[in-house]
């Protein structure tokens, strides 16, 4: 499979140059997050014997920034090589069904949850498609999975209401928390806390790692403190759950008018941000009315915790949280980067100055260095 460049510009040496001296691969993000510019779009559907695209439900990065991998609503894995701007391998899960899937510590191993047959996460090694584990134990469809920062630790949310707790060396789950509606998790960038996020008590509950057994010690109303943002979505439309890097904020992603930014040490809203054309076609987690497609997030922190991103109907959304907000707390977008595509999943690669969206189609966005 090669990839298909635009024609807006050939993006092949850009992509090789990425981790080179030609591009700015390592510069500081805000010297550079207004000139990124859609560059390479891989197309199934030119390159397989294919009537139409499938949809993608996740996208992720290898640690390294090296390595970027999708799940696919046609039941497989897609995983791309980052310098070189093109696909390097597909991963077929027919029987099971795939989503969410992310990468280990280890960039040739990921775990996934399943779509069909039951509801267990998969755990793969991709160098010969070989399932290393299985992590049975939730009754209903996974709505989120968490790697730990730095071990191999990891979480998993469910439509079963139980969040469980896993470590990769053994099939069994090592915790286990039961919650209304527990439908996304994240990880402090510190892996000392996590976050369960419950739409239908509208809270965000946080756990202190070592001590998950106990009450949340801390617990964020986001009904009270939601600010201008639709009232229905404090309680419901839930699409992502992120702390940023640096450990200051945490995103609460809506298919609402607008994501939630809030102080992660007292949950007070930091800022509504607004999205000028509404959210997504996508489904949010737990969400199943049997004609829309589920994603993984449509938002995401920038490495350097300064921006947000959101995809859209069209277009990519940045908004500076250093920003100050009007008086009802919206912040409106620092910047739109142009794009007729809706981008439904959106990832920042980790290590380089390199965005990928997607709907039915995977978009690579690089700086543009003209600009």
């Amino acid at each position: 499979m090669a990839p298909v460049p635009m024609d807006l510009d050939d993006a092949s040496p850009a992509l090789r140059n990425l981790g080179g001296a030609n591009g700015p691969p390592t510069a500081p993000v805000t010297e550079v997050i207004a000139n990124f510019r859609p560059t390479k779009l891989f197309n199934r559907e030119d390159i397989e014997d294919s009537k139409s695209n499938p949809y993608i439900l996740s996208i992720d990065f290898d640690d390294p920034g090296e390595l970027c991998m999708t799940s696919e609503s046609d039941r497989t894995i897609q995983i791309y090589n980052v310098k070189e701007g093109r696909h390097d391998k597909m991963l077929i899960s027919k029987k099971y069904g795939v989503k969410l899937a992310k990468f280990t510590h280890t960039s040739s191993s990921v775990i996934y949850a399943s779509t069909r047959e039951n509801d267990a996460i998969r755990y793969l090694a991709t160098h010969d498609s070989s399932f290393i584990r299985y992590f049975d134990g939730h009754e209903g469809a996974v709505t989120c999975l968490a790697m730990h920062p730095g071990t191999d630790n990891f979480i998993s949310c469910s439509l079963d209401n139980t969040v469980r707790l896993w470590n990769t060396q053994t099939k069994n789950w090592t915790g286990t928390l039961y919650l209304n509606t527990p439908f996304l998790s994240a990880w402090d960038p510190s892996g000392q806390v996590f976050a369960v996020a419950c739409p239908s008590s509208g809270s965000i509950l946080l756990y202190d790692y070592r001590n998950y057994q106990k009450a949340p010690f801390a617990t964020f109303d986001i009904v009270k403190s939601r600010g201008p943002g639709d009232p229905e979505m404090a309680f419901r439309g839930w699409t992502k759950l992120e702390f940023s890097n640096d450990g200051k904020h945490i995103l609460l992603g809506s298919r609402g008018n607008g994501h939630f930014l809030l102080d992660s040490f007292d949950g007070n809203l930091k800022a509504f941000l607004k999205k000028p054309n509404g959210g997504t076609r996508r489904l949010a987690a737990g969400e199943n009315d049997g004609g829309h497609v589920e994603s993984s997030g449509e938002c995401c922190f920038s490495p350097d915790g300064r921006y947000v991103l959101s995809g859209g109907k069209s277009d990519l959304l940045v908004w500076d949280t250093l920003m100050t907000p009007d008086s009802k707390q919206v912040l409106e977008p620092a910047h739109v980067l142009e794009e007729k595509r809706e981008a439904a999943v959106v990832a920042y690669n980790p290590r380089y100055n390199m965005i990928a969206t997607a709907d039915q189609e995977l978009l690579f966005w690089l700086p543009d260095p003209h600009a």
